[in-house]
């Protein structure tokens, strides 16, 4: 693995570029912080990596299977991508020191503790397990919850249940018009005020879940579809 904090800025621009290659107008609201910092979001659809990855230049921890992608293994291995073996419980070790010197790197890092994506009109639980190395946390390392909003078109694009990738991206690719993106960032909190990672968890998923409320009730409120 490259040090972090000498990573390319070719895979952040390739992934803004790829974002508005399939019709996606990124904005950001409230704001992210640079450095020393871990993102954990809600997870929607494939394009919420292009979109968060493109807005800010984080690594992501990704199952290791992504490693072996053609093209996008090697674009994800250059953005400093932790690659977890969720098959091979007995390397947990290693992969939680991997990401400690992630972080120590001062380069963004995001999670998406779903586990799994969801039709976005809710959030799923969270899964503690994939925060393990946060806690106790490294030092100076704050946690900022990112609501990932694609508003209106939610439905439309969600990528859920048993469908394929191909047909996921034929779908959203076919669909008129652009796709607005929002990235909300939330305050961030310091993890270290809290007790495990069950309680990072919650705190992390109930201001997700407040923002993703408070957008449906305004959008309901202006008599748009939710």
């Amino acid at each position: 693995m490259k040090l972090m904090g000498r990573h390319s800025r070719w895979p952040r621009r390739f992934l803004g570029l790829a974002a508005r290659a399939v019709g996606a107008q990124v904005r950001v609201a409230g704001e992210p912080r640079c450095a020393d910092v871990f993102f954990i979001a809600n997870h929607v659809s494939w394009i919420d990596i292009l979109a968060l990855g493109g807005a800010t230049g984080t690594a992501f921890v990704a199952h290791d299977g992504i490693e072996r992608w053609p093209v996008v293994g090697w674009l994800a291995a250059q953005n400093n991508t932790i690659f977890v073996a969720r098959s091979r419980r007995q390397d947990i070790g290693g992969q939680l020191d991997r990401l400690r010197a992630a972080l120590s790197g001062h380069q963004p890092v995001a999670l998406f503790p779903e586990g799994t994506t969801s039709d976005g009109s809710g959030l799923l639980p969270f899964k503690p397990s994939l925060l393990a190395g946060l806690m106790p946390p490294p030092r100076a390392v704050m946690i900022q919850p990112v609501h990932i909003d694609y508003g209106a078109a939610t439905g439309q694009i969600a990528w859920h249940g048993a469908e394929p990738a191909g047909a996921n991206a034929a779908r959203l690719l076919a669909r008129p018009g652009p796709l607005v993106v929002t990235l909300h960032f939330l305050d961030p909190f310091d993890p270290a005020e809290l007790a495990d990672r069950k309680a990072l968890a919650a705190q992390a998923h109930r201001k997700i879940a407040l923002s993703i409320d408070r957008q449906q009730a305004a959008s309901a409120a202006h008599g748009a579809p939710v």
